[in-house]
């Protein structure tokens, strides 16, 4: 799915890394001569991921950030089921399949580095049901591809802290279920509560929300990165950029799980943390 970049101190060659690199050895695309030969001398290639892991940490010792290929494979893929909307440079998920190897690779490769800077995220208003209106912040193809790698590594790790309850931005979870939930026990109790946290998108506070991620996980790359989306710039239709000091923009990958991370840590003293909008 990879293909080495070719740039000035990058020590990969143009790997390859399709089907071949789950069941056999990354290659160069200049080494099918050797290979040949290695074939007829009975050279035996790995066949485990593991072992492809091995290779990989020997050629990756220099990156400050050890980051498995494989979340950029699975994440790849689930933002192409995604679909979307195109984001700033208005490049398609037709676009990025184009060069998708070496698409996959540099972004691989920056986060790897933490040299990644999210790029400004388009924003687009939609009406609320309420009156007003709601601003979607809309990445682009490659930053929903790193949320996404974000979100894969962060999830685990945050998911035993929710209650059975919760339904909302959840693996094997849905609307569909709480509806179903909902209906079964309406039967057995004569009132329900709903309650909701005015303008938390908007509003919710950068150093209040890094503190709960920071309760949640130890890894400094998703930390870091976390951190760079929260103050992307937002640009209009207009042309006019925003610059962001709080709330996060509805539309991005990981932004309601970790909203959803803020809602569910508790303070220092027990309780929820509370803001003021």
């Amino acid at each position: 799915m990879f293909k080495g970049e070719g740039t000035s101190g990058d020590h990969h060659k143009a790997e390859s890394t399709e089907a071949r690199y789950w069941d056999g050895a990354v290659r160069s695309s200049d080494e099918a001569s050797v290979m040949e030969v290695e074939r007829r001398d009975s050279v035996k290639q790995p066949e485990s991921r593991s072992q492809l892991r091995k290779q990989e940490e020997g050629r990756c010792q220099a990156k400050p950030f050890d980051i498995d290929k494989w979340l950029f494979v699975e994440a790849y893929s689930r933002v192409k089921a995604n679909a979307g909307s195109v984001g700033i440079d208005r490049q398609t998920l037709e676009d990025f399949d184009r060069d998708r190897s070496n698409n996959l690779y540099k972004l691989w490769n920056r986060m790897s580095s933490g040299s990644y800077m999210p790029p400004p995220v388009r924003a687009v208003s939609i009406p609320k049901k309420s009156g007003g209106e709601r601003i979607l912040g809309i990445p682009t193809v490659t930053d929903r591809i790193a949320q996404m790698v974000v979100k894969l590594q962060f999830e685990p790790e945050v998911e035993p802290h929710f209650l059975p309850d919760s339904y909302g931005y959840r693996p094997g979870k849905s609307a569909i279920q709480a509806v179903g939930v909902t209906r079964k026990r309406c039967w057995r109790y004569p009132w329900m509560l709903e309650f909701d946290i005015r303008g938390l998108f908007a509003n919710i506070p950068h150093e209040l929300l890094l503190k709960a991620i920071d309760r949640h996980t130890a890894n400094l790359w998703v930390k870091l990165y976390i951190r760079r989306w929260l103050t992307a710039s937002l640009v209009h239709a207009d042309g006019r950029t925003v610059e962001r000091e709080k709330g996060t923009p509805q539309g991005g990958v990981i932004s309601p799980f970790w909203r959803i991370s803020f809602c569910i840590t508790p303070s220092t003293d027990g309780s929820v943390g509370t803001f003021r909008p």
